[in-house]
């Protein structure tokens, strides 16, 4: 947080009546010019390829805590390396992250994304046959950069392609990502039952990743030129408008508040998930349940966001601000954290299921990035700021309840600092979630 824009300052001064004319002139196209249209057929296999994306983005992470200690065991980590091996995503997709704006910006965001499940099936095929924990971290950071690099793009596609449907469409790719989330969880313990070892059972999630090339590498054409004639008409667009300074000129979103806010309140859901989605089953483990039990309980928690990631959205836009959202998901984080502490097994479920609802979360944090930039350009620079930012700053958690619990011997510590980590979440959320948005506060700032 920049020393200037503390965080408890809670208005912005509104920009003038004319300065939110000149903003509209030069970012809102006039009505029906929302979006170009294209074939139909186009439209329905782009639908599907972020649907099949979505699916991709999880399972790399998910299909590796419930193997974790059979991992640990088959590459001789120690509770370090295994926390740095948790802490792997945050870093990839803090790293890559920063990457997809340029790279959009000079190949097309449908020929990124093809490339990046190339790079997550690549990655998922050769991590687990390596041999050592070095390659294999090298490996899985193949994967997660292509899950990096589609995790910022999927916001500024969707709202390309279906302008008018942001709502429903995030909904559902966050279904999606939700869906293939709790699918490795769930399964990856009876399939490499079935399959024999672990290394096949986290090999076999790159036949995922195969199917989501098919929509993409048949669009890469399509896609690349539908954005180009998006491209043309903005710039037609902008012919007509009247001439004079742009507005928004000199825009920095690291300047803004809400940037900030909404970046903190990433990277701190992101640490929790990673943290759940890394070291709660072996949590349940320790705490003597079996091991296809704990993959199914982080199951659960992953399939919770399958019908609350298409709701929360979708609430969320209906309300004037999301700090309502941000608390009460805070406090079943809370509850669930509680009880992992004081009963691990006895109300495992319980526990599941509150700590499902509360990473609900990420679906959130997503649909403020489009709440809180009215430009197009002002969505991208958010979501590559937020995320990018927010990744980097989850980093140290999963690592951190690793080295805790190996210096303890226990996970008391480990839980109760995610307790103390939810609390700047929930008050970060709020802020957040407050009605603003960062082109408003460029002009109060520019007005000042």
């Amino acid at each position: 947080m920049p020393p200037e824009e503390s965080p408890t300052t809670t208005t912005t001064p509104p920009p003038r009546t004319e300065e939110r004319e000149r903003v509209a002139r030069h970012t809102e196209p006039p009505a029906g010019s929302a979006g170009l249209p294209a074939a139909r057929w186009v439209v329905v296999l782009m639908s599907a390829g972020i649907v099949l994306a979505a699916l991709n983005l999880r399972p790399a992470v998910t299909s590796l805590g419930p193997l974790l200690e059979d991992v640990r065991d088959g590459l001789g980590m120690n509770g370090a390396l295994a926390g740095l091996l948790t802490s792997v995503p945050s870093f990839c997709f803090a790293v890559f992250g920063v990457l997809a704006p340029r790279l959009s910006k000079r190949f097309g965001a449908s020929s990124v994304v093809l490339a990046g499940m190339l790079a997550i099936t690549a990655g998922l095929i050769i991590r687990p046959y390596v041999g050592n924990t070095a390659l294999f971290l090298v490996a899985t950071a193949l994967t997660l950069a292509g899950i990096a690099v589609s995790n910022v793009l999927m916001p500024v596609i969707v709202k390309r392609w279906f302008p008018e449907r942001v709502g429903s469409m995030t909904g559902l790719y966050s279904m999606a990502l939700a869906a293939g989330t709790s699918l490795a969880a769930a399964v990856t313990v009876p399939v490499t039952h079935a399959v024999g070892g672990w290394q096949n059972g986290l090999a076999v999630w790159a036949v995922l990743g195969a199917l989501a090339l098919v929509p993409w590498a048949l669009l890469i054409r399509h896609g690349n030129e539908h954005e180009k004639r998006q491209e043309q008409a903005a710039a037609a667009l902008a012919a007509t408008r009247p001439t004079g300074p742009d507005p928004l000129a000199g825009l920095r979103v690291s300047r803004s508040r809400t940037a900030w806010a909404l970046a903190v309140f990433f990277g701190l859901q992101a640490t929790a998930a990673y943290i759940t989605m890394g070291w709660m089953p072996q949590i349940f483990r320790d705490a003597g349940v079996s091991a296809g039990t704990s993959g199914l309980l982080l199951a659960v928690t992953m399939a919770l966001g399958i019908p609350l990631a298409f709701v929360i959205p979708r609430v969320s836009l209906r309300l004037p601000q999301q700090g309502p959202v941000v608390v009460v998901l805070g406090v079943c984080g809370l509850l669930g954290y509680a009880g992992l502490w004081a009963a691990p097994a006895g109300g495992a479920w319980a526990w599941a299921v509150l700590l499902g609802i509360s990473n609900c979360a990420f679906p959130l944090a997503l649909t403020m990035v489009g709440l809180r930039a009215r430009s197009g350009p002002g969505v991208v620079k958010l979501s590559a700021f937020a995320q990018s930012t927010g990744y980097l700053i989850s980093i140290p958690g999963p690592l951190l309840v690793g080295v805790l619990n190996e210096r303890s011997g226990g996970w008391d510590l480990p839980i109760g600092f995610m307790i103390c980590l939810m609390i700047p979440q929930i008050v970060v959320g709020v802020l957040a979630g407050r009605k603003r948005t960062i082109e408003d506060e460029h002009l109060a700032r520019s007005a000042a």
